[in-house]
């Protein structure tokens, strides 16, 4: 007995020396990011620029693989079954700590088949509203105006499920208001009838709507984050305007897959951190309305714990579902 524990001991202690040694000479061919959304999108502006700095650090290659389908949901898939190497990652987002109360036989689980790499974006949720429809300049005429007519106002999203539309369910449930919802193929489409006034207001990321707002086509309400954004100085806080516990972001994230040598793991999320102080990424991510990110490793899996269970009850009280 005692040769077998000496042997399976010996053994063990070959394989960590190897997963070292691995880890060391790490990376020696090109590295994916999968990224389960379409080209183009808020997920693409932060991983493109992140990948690209990442190859100048690491050098090797860093290749985005767009794979979009099902809420995010079919490339997180494709991404879990891959081979835990250290040459394949997930660019995950807020709609993956949705989408498990929305998609109920998920054949992958986000708190347990992957491991928490870091955040890399966190662009807050904005709520804006088309001026010349919507005489409400702060949020409480906002709230007064919805209560005075119920399901009188319209609020356009990205789709069923999105950020875009929990945000504005948890709002209504904070509120108690009745506004009516109306969900377009992707965030472009609902702003463009946000700025053409086909519909009231919207609840968007903040870099897409800045623009907007600078230029006066809407009107920004209240930002859902801690503290008021450079990119937007006159919109207050939800918070300061007499709303408390609306803070919500449509954050962008790398997951390494379940199984990854802790080393690389810790490797990567070193060279994140480093690019993300890179003056040409902070001025991109202020750009998109991100505030740099610290939150990473064992923190943030908490915080995707957490984020999973408040999307469900948000899901659960307003009645959600993919079908409507």
């Amino acid at each position: 007995m005692r040769k077998l524990m000496l042997a399976g001991l010996a053994a063990l202690s070959t394989l960590v020396a190897g997963t070292a040694a691995n880890a060391q000479t790490w990376p020696q061919r090109p590295i994916t990011f999968m990224v389960p959304f379409a080209a183009g999108g808020g997920t693409d502006a932060f991983a493109r620029p992140l990948a690209a700095e990442l190859e100048k650090r690491l050098g090797q290659g860093v290749i985005i693989e767009n794979r979009a389908g099902a809420g995010g949901t079919a490339g997180a898939l494709v991404a879990s079954r891959q081979t835990p190497d250290g040459y394949y990652f997930l660019v995950g987002a807020a709609h993956h700590t949705i989408a498990p109360s929305l998609y109920p036989r998920l054949d992958y689980n986000i708190e347990t088949d992957f491991i928490p790499v870091a955040i890399i974006g966190q662009p807050p949720q904005i709520l804006v509203v088309n001026p010349r429809r919507v005489p409400a300049k702060t949020l409480p005429e906002l709230i007064a105006l919805a209560k005075s007519k119920p399901d009188g106002l319209v609020y356009g999203s990205a789709g069923i499920g999105t950020t875009h539309h929990l945000s504005a369910e948890l709002f209504k449930l904070l509120t108690q208001t009745q506004i009516r919802h109306v969900p377009y193929r992707g965030a472009g489409p609902a702003m463009a009838d946000l700025v053409a006034g086909q519909i009231d207001m919207i609840f968007d990321g903040l870099g897409t709507s800045a623009p907007q707002i600078q230029g006066g086509q809407i009107h920004g309400i209240a930002l859902a984050a801690a503290q008021r954004n450079p990119a937007v100085p006159n919109v207050p806080t939800a918070t300061e305007a007499g709303l408390a516990n609306f803070d919500v972001s449509t954050w962008y994230a790398i997951f390494a897959v379940k199984g990854t040598p802790q080393p690389i793991v810790d490797r990567m999320r070193r060279e994140i951190r480093a690019v993300l102080e890179l003056p040409n990424i902070k001025e991109a991510w202020a750009r998109n309305g991100s505030d740099i990110p610290t939150l990473e490793g064992e923190a943030f899996g908490r915080f995707v714990s957490s984020e999973v269970q408040r999307w469900r009850r948000v899901v659960t009280e307003a009645n959600i579902k993919l079908e409507n």
